[in-house]
C-alpha cells in the first residue's frame, strides 16, 4: 500500500485511500456552500487550529522579567504530545512570536523547540515517549540551550547561572500547568467537574496569553490591560466575588512581572474582580459597575490624572466587549465552573446520560436471563415428569428376554406364537410387583405357572429392574425439578432486572426548576444548603436528597425542612435517613421520602409445646420496602429446633425475594422448591403472610397451608382463609391470594394451628375463635395477643399441646409529628409526569 494515501488522525487508524476520498467529500461539501458562507464554515471547522496557533505566537513573544521566556517550550511540549496534528502550525507561529521578542529570545526558542523535538523523536524510537517525561524534557532543553547561551555570553556570573537554572525550573512547572488546561480548552476533557488546581492551571495559561500582548496599543490603550480586564469580566459573572478576584490576584501578578512597572496592576485587578464579582446578581450591567467602579477608584489611588483616564477608557472598552460576548460563551465556562446553574445542569445532564446507559444494560441483562428461563423452561417442558412409559416397559421386556428366556426351551413358543399373551402377563407381572414391591413366586395368577416354566426367574429379574428404575426415575425427578426451579429462579432475576431498569429510568427526570424552588424557600428561611437532588416526586414515592450544615443539638431537618417540604410538595415529607458525610466541614446528607399514610403497630405472643424453651413456630414483622409491611407467620413440620429451622428459613428466604422486587407467587414457589430440593427427608412448613400496603391499607394474604387469619373491625369479625398444602410437599404448589381492603382502626390476627386447632374437632372451630376475639376488648396489639394466648391455654387446662403463636397488627392513621411550614410566596410545586 503507498503510504501517500494513508491519512492518520489523532485517536483513529488510518483511513486507506484517505487523501483523495476526504479531499473529494470536504470538496463537494464546500461546493455546495456560498461563496461567503465558505471562509465561515472554514473558520468553524478549523477554529481549534486557529486558537491554539494564536496562543502559540502570543506565548512565543512572552517574556518574565525582561529576559526568561519559559512559556514557548512548554506550551509547544504539551502540543507535541495531545494535538499531534496542530504541531506544525503551533511551532510555526511559536517561532513566529519570538521574533518579536529581544534579541536571545528570537534564536533560544527555536533552539529549544528543535532539542525537545528531537530527543521526543528518540523516546519515540525505542517506545517509550509519554506524556509524563514531557516535563523533564523541557527542563533539560531550556536549562542546556540557556546554558550554552551563557558560555558563548562575555562573562559567567552567578547571576546569570541563577537566571538560566530560574527559566529551566519555570519551563518545567508551566509544561505542568499546560497539561492541566490545554485539554479543557480544546474539549477533550469529557468530564465538567474541575478541581481548583485545574481551574487555576486554566487562568494561569490565559494569563500567560496575554503577557504576550504585553507593549501592543491601540490608540494608547494597552491591549494586555483590556485583555485581564475582559477576562475578569467574563469570571465575575460565571464565578461570582471568589473567582473575579483570583482570576485578578493571578493575571495581575504574571503581568507584573512581564512589566515591572505595572506592579499595581495585581492590587487593581484583584479589587475590581471582587467587586464585580459582588454584583453578579445584576447580570452584566451590574458586573460591568463592578469593574468601572473597582478599576475607577484604584486608578485614582495609584495613578496621576492622565493615566486615570487612560485606564477608565481601557475599563470601558473591556466592557464593550464584554457586552457583546454571545451568551453561550458563559454557559460553557459555567460548565467548568462548580457552584455554578451551568454546572448543575450539566451535571445533571452527564448523570442523565449515565442512568440512561445503566438503564439499556440493565434491560439487556434482563433480556439475557429472560432468554435462559425460556430456554430451560423449553428444556423442563421436553423432557416429560417421571412416569410408566412405553420404552420403560420394553426395557423391563428386553432384560426378561436376555435374561431368564435366552435359555428356555420355550423362547419360541412365547415370545413368536404368543407375543401379545406373554406381553400382556408381563405388564400385569409389572403392576403387580409396582403395588407389591415384595410379591412373591406364589403370589403369582395360576395362569402364569402354566404359562412360564421360569416363572421364579423372570420375577426376580423384574423385581431387580424395578429396583433399578425407581432409583432412575429419583435422580430423573431431581434433576426436573432443577431445571424447573432454575427456570423459575431466571424469570424472576429478569423481572427484577426490569423493574430496576424501569425505576433507573424513572430517576433519570430532570427537575431543575422543583430543586431550585426548593433551594429558594430553605435559603429563605435562613438554612444554609449546600446541594439539592430530587430522585421522585411520584405521589407516595417522594424522594429527595438534601446536603445541608447541620448544627449539633438541633434538628432542623425534622422540625422545619420536612414540614416545609410537606407544605410545598402537597403531601406529608418525613425523614428517611440522616448520615454526616463531612464532620469536620459540619455537612449531612439527608433523605427525605413521602409519609406513611398508615401505621402498623404489632403484638406477639407464644409458647412452645409442654412448655419448652424453643418453639417450632417462627414470625416477622418487617418493612419490604416500597412502602410495604410484611405480618408473617410460620409453623414448620414437629417440633423443637428442626421445626423452627425449617419455619425461620421459609420466612427468611421469602422475605429477601420479596424485598428484591419478585413477584409474590413466584417468591412462594421458589421457596417451594427450594425446601424441596434441600433435603430428601419429608420437611414442610406453613406460611401464612399480609403484605399491608402502608399508603392505601390494601393487604395482600399469601396463606399456604396455614390456618385462617381474622380481622377484627368494630364488633365485627371477618376471616380470612385459604386451602392449599404446606410448601416443600408437591413441586406444583398452588398459591392462593387473597387481597381486602383494610381500614384504620382494623386488628389483624394470625395464628398458627396450635391455637386454632385448640378446642379440638368437636366444636366449630371458626366461630369458636370468632367469639374468643370479640370478647377481648383491649385495642392495644400486644395486649390482645396476650389476652388470647392465656384464655386458649386456659381452655386446655394449662397444658400445651401443640405450640402456639398468635401476631396481632393494628393499622391507624400515620399522624405527623409536626405541622406544614408555609414560606409566604412559594406555591405548591408542579409536579412532572411519570415516565412509563
Amino acid at each position: 500500500m503507498d503510504k501517500r494515501n494513508l491519512v492518520m488522525f489523532p485517536g483513529t487508524e488510518a483511513v486507506k485511500g484517505g487523501a483523495g476520498s476526504i479531499r473529494a467529500r470536504v470538496t463537494e461539501r464546500l461546493g455546495q456552500l456560498s461563496f461567503l458562507q465558505r471562509p465561515i464554515h472554514f473558520l468553524a471547522a478549523k477554529k481549534w487550529m486557529i486558537l491554539l496557533t494564536f496562543m502559540g505566537f502570543l506565548l512565543g513573544r512572552a517574556m518574565i522579567l525582561g529576559e526568561l521566556s519559559p512559556f514557548a517550550v512548554a506550551y509547544f511540549a504539551v502540543i507535541a504530545f495531545m494535538r499531534r496534528d496542530y504541531l506544525l502550525p503551533v511551532g510555526v507561529a511559536i517561532v513566529a512570536g519570538s521574533l518579536f521578542a529581544s534579541f536571545p529570545v528570537a534564536w533560544m526558542v527555536p533552539a529549544e523547540i528543535l532539542i525537545f523535538y528531537f530527543m521526543m523523536r528518540g523516546l519515540e524510537t525505542y517506545e517509550r515517549a509519554e506524556l509524563s517525561y514531557a516535563p523533564l524534557m523541557v527542563f533539560v532543553s531550556t536549562f542546556f540551550v540557556n546554558l550554552f547561551s551563557v558560555l558563548i555570553g562575555p562573562s559567567i556570573t552567578w547571576y546569570s547561572m541563577m537566571m538560566l537554572t530560574l527559566n529551566a525550573v519555570l519551563s518545567f512547572v508551566l509544561t505542568l500547568v499546560f497539561i492541566q488546561a490545554i485539554p479543557v480548552l480544546t474539549l477533550r476533557k469529557k468530564s465538567y467537574v474541575l478541581r481548583n488546581e485545574e481551574i487555576l492551571c486554566i487562568i494561569i495559561l490565559l494569563a500567560s496569553v496575554m503577557t504576550g500582548a504585553v507593549g501592543w496599543t491601540v490608540q494608547s490603550l494597552s491591549v494586555e490591560h483590556v485583555l485581564s480586564r475582559y477576562l475578569i469580566l467574563l469570571f465575575a459573572l460565571v464565578g461570582g466575588a471568589p473567582l473575579g478576584a483570583s482570576v485578578g490576584v493571578v493575571t495581575g501578578l504574571i503581568l507584573s512581572l512581564a512589566n515591572i512597572s505595572a506592579f499595581s496592576q495585581m492590587s487593581l485587578l484583584a479589587f475590581s474582580g471582587m467587586l464585580a464579582g459582588m454584583l453578579k446578581e445584576g447580570k452584566k450591567g451590574g458586573v460591568s459597575l463592578g469593574m468601572l467602579l473597582g478599576a475607577t477608584i484604584l486608578s485614582i489611588y495609584f495613578s496621576n490624572p492622565g493615566e486615570v483616564m487612560i485606564s477608565t477608557w481601557e475599563t470601558c472598552a473591556a466592557i464593550v466587549l464584554f457586552l457583546i460576548t454571545p451568551k453561550s460563551v458563559m454557559q460553557a465556562i459555567g460548565k467548568y465552573v462548580p457552584g455554578t446553574q451551568d454546572h448543575t445542569r450539566s451535571q445533571h445532564e452527564y448523570a442523565k446520560r449515565v442512568r440512561d446507559l445503566t438503564a439499556d444494560r440493565v434491560t439487556q441483562f434482563s433480556k439475557v436471563f429472560r432468554q435462559l428461563s425460556q430456554s430451560f423452561g423449553q428444556t423442563s417442558g421436553v423432557m416429560q415428569p417421571p412416569g410408566r412409559q412405553t420404552e420403560e416397559m420394553n426395557h423391563f421386556m428386553n432384560a426378561v428376554a436376555e435374561g431368564s428366556c435366552a435359555t428356555c426351551y420355550k423362547r419360541n413358543q412365547c415370545w413368536d406364537m404368543k407375543f401379545y399373551q406373554t406381553y400382556k402377563y408381563m405388564t400385569d407381572m409389572m403392576t403387580s410387583i409396582e403395588e407389591n414391591p415384595e410379591l412373591e413366586a406364589k403370589d403369582l395368577p395360576p395362569e402364569w405357572s402354566r404359562i412360564c416354566a421360569k416363572k421364579e426367574e423372570v420375577l426376580g429379574i423384574l423385581k431387580q429392574q424395578y429396583h433399578l428404575y425407581q432409583h432412575d426415575m429419583q435422580w430423573k425427578r431431581q434433576i426436573y425439578d432443577s431445571r424447573h426451579l432454575v427456570a423459575e429462579q431466571l424469570s424472576g432475576v429478569s423481572q427484577v432486572m426490569e423493574d430496576l431498569a424501569r425505576e433507573i429510568k424513572r430517576e433519570s427526570q430532570t427537575m431543575h426548576i422543583q430543586e431550585e424552588q426548593i433551594r429558594e424557600a430553605l435559603q429563605q428561611l435562613g438554612l444554609s444548603i449546600q446541594g439539592i437532588d430530587i430522585i421522585s416526586l411520584d405521589s407516595g414515592q417522594v424522594e429527595i436528597e438534601i446536603i445541608h450544615a447541620y448544627t449539633r443539638g438541633y434538628d432542623e431537618c425534622r422540625k422545619i425542612i420536612g414540614p416545609l417540604l410537606s407544605d410545598i410538595i402537597g403531601e406529608h415529607i418525613a425523614v428517611m435517613e440522616e448520615t454526616l458525610t463531612h464532620p469536620r466541614d459540619g455537612l449531612a446528607t439527608v433523605r427525605f421520602g413521602s409519609a406513611k399514610t398508615f401505621e402498623i403497630m404489632t403484638g406477639v405472643a407464644a409458647a412452645a409445646k409442654g412448655g419448652d424453651i424453643l418453639s417450632g413456630d417462627s414470625f416477622s414483622t418487617v418493612e419490604l420496602g416500597n412502602g410495604t409491611f410484611a405480618v408473617a407467620l410460620s409453623d414448620g413440620m414437629g417440633n423443637g429446633e428442626r421445626a423452627r429451622l425449617e419455619s425461620s428459613s421459609a420466612l427468611n428466604i421469602l422475605e429477601q425475594l420479596l424485598q428484591s422486587g419478585m413477584d409474590e407467587k413466584l417468591a412462594i414457589k421458589s421457596v417451594n422448591s427450594i425446601l424441596m430440593l434441600r433435603s430428601p427427608d419429608e420437611i414442610y412448613a406453613t406460611v401464612d403472610m399480609a403484605l399491608i400496603d402502608q399508603y392505601t391499607a390494601q393487604t395482600t394474604f399469601m396463606k399456604i397451608g396455614s390456618t385462617p387469619s381474622f380481622i377484627k373491625r368494630g364488633n365485627d369479625v371477618i376471616p380470612v382463609s385459604a386451602s392449599n398444602l404446606p410448601i416443600g410437599i408437591i413441586q406444583d404448589i398452588e398459591v392462593d391470594l387473597v387481597s381486602l381492603q383494610l381500614q384504620a382502626g382494623d386488628v389483624l390476627i394470625m395464628m398458627t394451628d396450635g391455637i386454632y386447632d385448640a378446642p379440638g374437632y368437636a366444636v366449630n372451630k371458626e366461630l369458636w375463635m370468632k367469639r374468643l376475639i370479640q370478647e377481648v376488648s383491649s385495642e392495644d396489639p400486644q395486649e390482645i395477643a396476650d389476652c388470647l394466648l392465656e384464655k386458649v391455654i386456659r381452655y386446655q387446662q394449662n397444658q400445651i399441646h401443640d405450640d402456639m403463636t398468635v401476631v396481632v397488627g393494628r393499622v391507624d392513621h400515620f399522624h405527623p409529628e409536626w405541622s406544614n411550614v408555609h414560606v409566604p410566596g412559594f406555591a405548591r410545586m408542579e409536579r412532572p409526569r411519570t415516565v412509563s
